[in-house]
């Protein structure tokens, strides 16, 4: 139940990227473009997004058990590092440069969009060099 659960959000999630263009490349580099034709609409997307999601995550942090019965896990780290610091600026080059971020990315695989394909390979070979990384430091 809570594996079908999961795909219906993610399904819906999905949807919603493609509904609001946000899995549109070119619609996300009109938005990030501030000095030329900025295109505030996914502005309104966001705004729109973090507004549906207060109620519920307010709700969220004073439970202790989820809705399907799991234990709720909400963060516990609040703390500004060098790995939060230095993730943020990857992904936002990343997202600047390619107007993809990894969710819409997943939802554009399947729309079988090679743009597509290409970043998820390059963030997969991030992410795994980012481990080997951190194994070698240890």
């Amino acid at each position: 139940m809570q594996r079908f659960i999961g795909f219906l959000a993610g399904a819906l999630f999905g949807m919603g990227l493609l509904v609001s263009g946000m899995a549109n490349p070119a619609k996300v580099l009109g938005f990030l473009d501030l000095a030329g034709q900025w295109d505030p609409s996914l502005a309104l997307v966001m705004v729109g997004a973090i507004g549906m999601a207060l109620l519920p995550m307010t709700w969220a942090r004073r439970q202790a058990v989820a809705l399907l019965g799991g234990r709720m896990q909400m963060p516990t780290r609040h703390d500004v590092d060098h790995r939060l610091v230095g993730g943020s600026l990857v992904f936002g080059a990343g997202w600047g440069l390619a107007g993809i971020c990894p969710g819409p990315a997943l939802v554009l695989l399947v729309g079988g969009y090679w743009q597509a394909w290409l970043f998820v390979a390059a963030m997969l070979a991030g992410m795994l060099l980012v481990n080997a990384l951190e194994v070698s430091r240890n």
